[in-house]
């Protein structure tokens, strides 16, 4: 997988930025793209799985513990099947900006944020691929542990159910934070018929009370 360019668009909105960027801005992310660009590894893989529904939560073909949550069981609601997908642009991310902070740190904020929208364009590629052969015209959101009320805790499971760690490189700590960082785990729901129609935004998100975003009315969902 090959990003071609990575959005710097996105990358000035997970600085702050709204609107057009000021041309210091501008000029980090002109400096840093290409060589943010050059360094990852994107990666990613997938699982398809038949759902299950019972009291205590959504069980997938396959996965020894039950997907928790009304969110989850919200966004799966007709769904016969999901897929379940990891996706990281490698841990060349974290060493990169951790190099760059060393000398300058406005370069590093830059680094990092281009590298958060490297892993959603990663994603996105990977959901373009995944569904060129996993045929779907009705699909979900990606979901991900963590938002909305799917537990967090879920995270290790997911990664031995994808055997994420051997095939990617994908970990997770005792938090249950993904190791690369810049890494994503999702789910998402497949139907026959058209796909009920979550809600999402600030209202179920379990970072809502910290998200910068949120507070500075840039939230983009």
């Amino acid at each position: 997988m090959t990003i071609r360019e990575i959005s710097k668009t996105e990358a000035a909105r997970y600085m702050g930025v709204r609107g057009i960027p000021d041309d210091k801005t501008a000029e980090l992310l002109d400096k840093y793209e290409p060589i943010v660009r050059d360094a990852l590894r994107p990666a990613y893989v997938y699982r398809e799985a038949e759902t299950e529904f019972r009291s205590n939560g959504v069980y997938l073909t396959g996965l020894g513990v039950p997907l928790e949550g009304n969110s989850i069981r919200g966004l799966l609601t007709g769904c016969r099947r999901a897929i379940v997908m990891a996706a990281t642009v490698s841990a060349e991310a974290d060493r990169l900006i951790s190099r760059i902070s060393v000398s300058d740190m406005a370069g590093a904020l830059a680094v990092d944020c281009l590298c958060s929208a490297a892993i959603e364009q990663v994603c996105d590629l990977a959901e373009e691929e995944i569904f060129s052969h996993a045929k779907a015209e009705n699909r979900t959101m990606r979901f991900s542990p963590g938002y909305g009320d799917l537990p967090i805790n879920v995270q290790p499971e997911l990664l031995r159910y994808l055997n994420a760690q051997r095939r990617i490189g994908l970990t997770c700590g005792e938090s249950c934070m993904l190791i690369p960082t810049k890494s994503v785990t999702a789910i998402i729901g497949v139907s026959d018929d058209s796909v009920h129609k979550q809600k999402s935004g600030c209202g179920i998100c379990s970072m809502r009370e910290s998200c910068s975003f949120r507070n500075s009315g840039d939230c983009k969902f």
